[in-house]
């Protein structure tokens, strides 16, 4: 499932792409088809992202609220996008499931097996966002208020690192790389973590999440734990599947065990704090 670095990066390759113009939205697959008749022919005021979810503000006529889209891409979300240029003044012919298509007169983009693509009022994106932790991606958001959270609970503190409603837009990779840079122990409960190890914790994943929407990768190893200090798909994580592999540091074999559904990677030596 993407994390929210890639959620912040597409809307920021959005509004590029699509912010101040007029788009023209079509449902191949028909399953969006009345809400792209509600969004076609309006102009993308702003696109922006909150943790793993998109919104697409659009502007509104005379008589109606404006319009927001919401999509989170869930496992099997995904975006492909594309220039229309003179020699391919048209987007490609629509293909299998393809969810929705926004059309511009300088590009297009097209949206597949999301888990949700719908129209939202402000009242449905303020119920949602009250519902979410703080994203460490937005510019005031506070750790503090996730650390409130974390602080009561008896929960792995691998475990509330995934839950969205403590802090959002962390995934599996995040979580398991943010534990080990902190030798954190993936399954002390969220109130044995003392709130100057959390602050350490929040501040490194803002700079590890800014990078990460910078690069659209996510490096989490750093340039002493990499061959030559280069960043290779082989050399951007500690322990993120990499189960059986030798610890970059230690060397005792990386484990895996399932943890919220989802497969936590950790380092049995070096995690012991």
């Amino acid at each position: 499932m993407p994390e929210g670095h890639t959620l912040h990066r597409l809307a920021r390759d959005q509004q590029e792409m699509f912010g101040g113009s007029v788009v023209h939205a079509s449902s191949p697959q028909g399953r969006f088809t009345v809400g792209a008749s509600v969004l076609d022919g309006r102009v993308l005021e702003r696109a922006e992202a909150y943790g793993k979810h998109l919104f697409h503000h659009y502007s509104a006529d005379d008589f109606e609220q404006a319009p927001i889209l919401h999509v989170h891409l869930g496992l099997y979300g995904k975006f492909s996008t594309g220039a229309l240029t003179p020699e391919r003044p048209e987007p490609p012919e629509p293909r299998g499931a393809l969810r929705l298509r926004l059309v511009n007169d300088t590009a297009w983009t097209d949206l597949r097996g999301a888990t949700a693509c719908e129209l939202y009022t402000p009242e449905d994106v303020d119920l949602l966002l009250a519902r979410l932790g703080p994203d460490p991606l937005q510019p005031r958001a506070k750790g503090e208020r996730a650390y409130a959270r974390i602080a009561r609970s008896r929960s792995p503190i691998a475990t509330l690192l995934m839950d969205q409603s403590v802090l959002a837009g962390v995934g599996n990779v995040y979580r398991a790389e943010l534990l080990y840079r902190h030798l954190l122990d993936p399954f002390r409960p969220g109130r044995d973590v003392p709130a100057e190890v959390w602050q350490a914790m929040w501040g490194d994943l803002v700079t590890l999440m800014r990078a990460g929407v910078k690069a659209g990768r996510i490096v989490t190893t750093r340039a002493e734990d990499r061959p030559r200090g280069r960043v290779t798909r082989a050399t951007s994580h500690y322990v993120y599947q990499r189960t059986g592999l030798p610890c970059r540091v230690c060397g005792a074999a990386i484990r895996t065990e399932v943890l919220a559904a989802r497969n936590l990677f950790w380092c049995p030596t070096c995690q012991r704090t």
